[in-house]
């Protein structure tokens, strides 16, 4: 009878044991959000593909984390904050999302983060670019992962006032990304002893950009700086080659130009184009096998955002392995606390403003005759270490998360 007792109390001490392990799991389910644009301006820099490159990284954890099935929803935000910030809080009110990623639209991302600090949940935002997101914009429930606003405008205005772009005027997206870079540009012209001549802002998203480059070419800037993205850069820089731009003497400077805009408007508009980019498929055996996998998915080469994402669900996945859970405190100090060492960033690191620090490039996008073929669109120039393509720590405005002595 002895003998009994004690084996039922640890048969019970051992079930309830086994009960608070499997309790750490939410829901049993490790669920996942995409939120991006699936039908508009942003659809070709993430919307379906970067699905895609979120289903390569749940497959390639076997679609489990130690028997918990990973669960994936997706939305179209439309570019609209109300509609995302909406999904994300149907997303956790009904469905019990742990994490959302893709996030692309600034604006959107900033309404979908409120929510999901409210709910204590977790964003891996890789699409969207204002360098605001990671400071006075920062919270402990995000983490800003590709590239932004100030790494972009830090590598290519950079390059160009070295080559003597020494006047500027600023073609900007009126929304919150568009005034991000405009002010990130803006400071790094005049930090490096150029002048900003002229600025304007055009709706967003935008399909007749005339007047605006009629108004750039007017200013007589040397350099005529693009703060926008998606098909409003595809616009304006098919626009620019129209009234014969840089044929005239101006240069074109792409702010937030990927690999699809490039493939959209071909190398007989984009050549010599400069830019900036936190990733290109084609610069060392990791980089080319993964695209090589994505191209066999999607028929086309991923550009930043959809490797970013990859990478990001990656290591997120990794976290809650090694933490034992899905809880977002436990989780986000599992993955600041683990270097990303992967086919995006080697030696990466999330710094404690959310922002997760890895290498920039500058490229150059090749001639015709230099081009090898379809996706061979860019020849890297240089590396631009991490440290000194983000905003420093002594710059930030992050009050939440970052001490200042």
């Amino acid at each position: 009878m002895s003998f009994f007792r004690k084996s039922a109390s640890a048969i019970l001490v051992s079930s309830l044991i086994a009960g608070a392990a499997q309790a750490e799991i939410s829901n049993d389910e490790i669920r996942i959000g995409y939120l991006a644009d699936m039908s508009g301006t942003y659809r070709d820099l993430s919307g379906p593909g970067g699905l895609e490159a979120l289903k390569m990284a749940v497959e390639d954890f076997g679609g489990e984390v130690d028997g918990k099935k990973i669960v994936v929803f997706h939305a179209d935000d439309l570019n609209k904050p109300d509609v995302g910030a909406n999904t994300v809080r149907q997303w956790i009110d009904e469905r019990n999302v742990d994490m959302v990623t893709g996030m692309v639209a600034s604006s959107v991302v900033l309404a979908a983060n409120r929510v999901l600090e409210q709910g204590g949940k977790l964003a891996l935002i890789s699409g969207a670019a204002a360098s605001s997101i990671t400071n006075e914009y920062c919270s402990p429930n995000h983490i800003h992962w590709t590239y932004d606003t100030y790494a972009l405008a830090n590598g290519t205005a950079k390059a160009m006032l070295a080559n003597g772009g020494k006047s500027w005027y600023i073609l900007t997206a009126d929304y919150a990304f568009g005034h991000s870079m405009e002010t990130d540009i803006s400071r790094i012209v005049e930090d490096g002893g150029g002048s900003v001549v002229g600025k304007i802002r055009h709706p967003f998203p935008s399909n007749d950009f005339s007047s605006y480059i009629l108004q750039a070419q007017g200013s007589g800037a040397e350099v005529i700086a693009l703060a926008n993205a998606g098909s409003d850069t595809v616009n304006s820089l098919k626009t620019a080659s129209e009234f014969g731009v840089t044929q005239a003497g101006q240069q074109l400077a792409g702010m937030v130009v990927f690999l699809n805009d490039i493939h959209a408007m071909g190398l007989d508009v984009t050549q010599g184009l400069m830019l900036t980019t936190g990733w290109y498929w084609d610069m060392d055996e990791d980089t080319r096998a993964w695209a090589q996998r994505y191209y066999e998915r999607t028929n086309r080469m991923p550009g930043m955002v959809p490797a970013g994402i990859y990478s990001a669900t990656t290591h997120y996945l990794n976290a809650i392995k090694e933490a034992g859970t899905d809880e977002t405190v436990a989780v986000r100090a599992q993955m600041a606390k683990t270097p990303i060492n992967d086919m995006f960033a080697k030696n990466g690191y999330i710094r404690e403003d959310g922002r997760m620090m890895h290498d920039m490039y500058l490229v150059q996008v090749k001639t015709p005759a230099e081009s090898e073929g379809e996706w061979d669109l860019y020849k890297v120039v240089r590396e631009i270490p991490a440290e000194q393509a983000y905003r420093p720590m002594s710059e930030s405005q992050c009050e939440k998360l970052v001490t200042k002595s």
